[in-house]
């Protein structure tokens, strides 16, 4: 497994205070903003874990779970759970945190990555080492979502 990596090696955070240039009318977060940010999220952990530029290639599951609302504190993991040759799946989880600390997820999304060389042709990018037991379970729900895709790419061309 040369030049794999672990999941914790590209692991990313991102929090964000929500504030007026971030809310819908109903002074609730804005679904286009906090997809953005999820899309920057799973670039991130997609490019720590192959070292190269990344484009999107689909985002599977991306459903509204709660609402986050003005001067909210929006906490976005991510990781990485499957590697391929040139692609990535990443899960990005979305949650408002209480001025206890305390968490409540309002979205999960998984999106997948896909390496870049500098004339923008798919890169081979290194293997997942997987080192829990989440981890695999991680891993074997993405290769069924991989599939999924593949049934839905067909039926749709």
């Amino acid at each position: 497994m040369k030049n794999a990596k672990r999941v914790n090696d590209s692991l990313t955070h991102h929090v964000q205070i929500l504030s007026q240039g971030t809310l819908n009318g109903y002074k609730r977060l804005f679904g286009g903003r906090l997809m953005e940010w999820i899309d920057i999220v799973a670039a991130v952990v997609a490019r720590r874990h192959c070292n190269m530029n990344v484009t999107t290639a689909a985002v599977d599951s991306l459903v509204f779970k709660k609402p986050a609302f003005a001067n909210n504190t929006v906490v976005i993991d991510g990781y990485i759970t499957y590697a391929g040759k040139t692609s990535m799946e990443i899960c990005v989880e979305t949650f408002v945190e209480n001025l206890d600390g305390s968490k409540e997820a309002i979205n999960t999304a998984y999106v997948v990555m896909v390496a870049i060389d500098e004339d923008g042709k798919p890169a081979k990018v290194p293997e997942l080492i997987i080192e829990s037991e989440q981890e695999k379970i991680n891993y074997e729900a993405a290769l069924k979502r991989k599939e999924y895709r593949k049934l839905r790419a067909d039926e749709n061309f």
